[in-house]
């Protein structure tokens, strides 16, 4: 019989054992369960239905765990929201999501209080008191701590920027209202990532409001382990809490990786860590040397994941194997792999196509199903819009990718949202933006304005007025550091931008670009 993982499991059998620790707050599995079931009385008590969403614009805190058990348990989609946004785009997907409540953080109460709500949202306020928001902590006093007779289970629904520019909703359909096995955000995780056990001491190391890192915390509560949660990370930081809580599992991106070899060659030395056995990380390609440096100090103990918020499929590859093949990113653990032309015919194992996915349930971008068709092969197969090829043993080898996306710190960026963004500034005519390579963070986005001339060809005004209205418009990731203004765009002859050209001007001499 298989093993049904789940809070209220561990939370019955072992209430005293800890659950979550984040900073100084360690809450012990009694006490989450407890406060799931209060959240989720909460929400019932707004007189929510199931399929209905709630939004959430939260630091890393417990609560953020605790809200998506309470989810689960009332057959919600919980969106959490990054809090990188600029308000422009909160406002879009707490609109496209139709959310009937959206909780805040009250330390991101400046934040939450430039965004226009949509009239009738439920707004709560976690941690004290934000104009305009009800305060929550009496509502979850007063809520009952024991599981409800009704609970259908729920679901996550994250965004993911889009090539149009809008960020976008992932949703699959909520599972059938009687089932009771392991929640469908933890599953595969447990077992791909061997999570499972009361002696899991999980480290998480990013934003809680990602995709991945949100369903590793929960998979590991399902499992009965303790989750680690970083308020924010420091390399430093890190280490010693690798080696002070006996950490057996953690989650990077490669900028992490490079910031934790940039520290002192003394501080390297003395690391000790004999507990942690699996050191995951994906969200970007890691590039080979790093990879390889990491091995050599923390030895092969590197599992690289490739996947996306969409999760068409899952490729895994170890540090023994990513020594044989540097730059691989894996084998299929979950899906079929195809490489595929532009017809959507299969190609041999050395030829560069399409990446894509069959054999797992489909997913669809909410309220956008041109943008899910995007997405879609004939047959069903989906992809996330990369290009590889395979080798003779079947590893995956990423060598670019379909809509010139760049990922910067491990977060996806779409040059075309930034774009638009730019072009709504009287003063440009035309502007393309591309990924260039960055030490610190994998990637960054840098800007080409063509001015309009009949604004003048004042540049330091224009780039001043450029800067300030990426910061207004965008997110602090994808606002580009670097303005060049250029006379034209390089295109082809059927008018396609060759983004290739951008980057090999930004590598060019200095003295090239303006």
């Amino acid at each position: 019989m298989e093993t049904v993982h789940d809070l209220r499991r561990h939370a019955q059998a072992a209430p005293d054992r800890t659950a979550i620790i984040c900073g100084t707050l360690r809450m012990s599995y009694g006490e989450l369960e407890a406060l799931a079931n209060r959240l989720a009385g909460v929400l019932r008590a707004q007189g929510l239905q199931r399929g209905d969403h709630v939004a959430a614009l939260m630091g890393n805190r417990a609560e953020v765990l605790a809200l998506g058990w309470a989810a689960w348990r009332t057959g919600l989609y919980l969106t959490p929201m990054s809090t990188a946004l600029s308000t422009v785009e909160l406002q879009h997907i707490v609109h496209d999501c139709n959310a009937r409540v959206v909780v805040v953080d009250v330390a991101l109460a400046s934040l939450a209080s430039s965004v226009q709500w949509p009239e009738g949202t439920t707004l709560f306020a976690l941690g004290g008191r934000i104009p305009g928001f009800t305060d929550l902590r009496p509502l979850l006093d007063a809520a009952s701590p024991a599981p409800f007779a009704h609970e259908p289970p729920g679901a996550l629904m994250l965004y993911t920027s889009g090539t149009t520019g809008a960020p976008k909703g992932v949703i699959r359909p909520l599972p059938a209202p009687d089932y009771r096995g392991t929640p469908t955000f933890a599953g595969d995780l447990l077992a791909l990532f061997d999570l499972a056990g009361d002696d899991v001491r999980y480290l998480s190391t990013a934003p809680l409001y990602h995709a991945a890192p949100l369903r590793f915390a929960l998979a590991v509560t399902a499992g009965g382990g303790t989750v680690h949660v970083m308020e924010r990370f420091d390399a430093a930081s890190a280490l010693d809490l690798i080696e002070r809580e006996g950490i057996t599992h953690s989650q990077w991106v490669p900028d992490m990786f490079r910031r934790l070899l940039s520290l002192s060659d003394a501080r390297r030395r003395v690391f000790r860590a004999p507990a942690h056995r699996a050191a995951i990380h994906g969200a970007a390609p890691c590039p080979a040397a790093i990879k390889q440096a990491m091995i050599r100090w923390w030895g092969p103990i590197l599992l690289e994941y490739y996947s996306g918020t969409e999760g068409v499929g899952l490729t895994l590859i170890d540090s023994h194997e990513a020594v044989q093949r540097p730059g691989s990113v894996g084998r299929p653990r979950k899906g079929t792999l195809h490489i595929v032309d532009e017809s959507g015919a299969e190609l041999p194992a050395g030829t560069e196509g399409l990446v894509c996915f069959s054999g797992v349930a489909p997913f669809a971008y909410y309220k956008a199903p041109e943008k899910t068709a995007g997405r879609t092969l004939p047959g069903g197969r989906q992809t996330f819009g990369d290009i590889g090829h395979v080798d003779a043993d079947g590893y995956l080898y990423l060598t670019d990718r379909q809509d010139d996306m760049i990922i910067s710190g491990g977060v996806n960026v779409y040059p075309q949202e930034i774009e638009a963004a730019l072009l709504e500034l009287d003063g440009v005519w035309d502007c393309a933006v591309v990924g260039v390579a960055d030490e610190r963070f994998g990637e960054r986005p840098v800007a080409f304005v063509v001015p309009d001339r009949t604004h003048g060809t004042d540049a330091a005004a224009l780039r001043s007025a450029l800067a300030r209205h990426s910061a207004k418009r965008l997110g602090r990731i994808k606002q580009p550091d670097e303005f060049h203004l250029i006379d034209e765009l390089p295109r082809s002859a059927t008018g396609k931008l060759l983004r290739r050209s951008l980057r090999d001007l930004v590598n060019e001499p200095q003295g090239k670009l303006n």
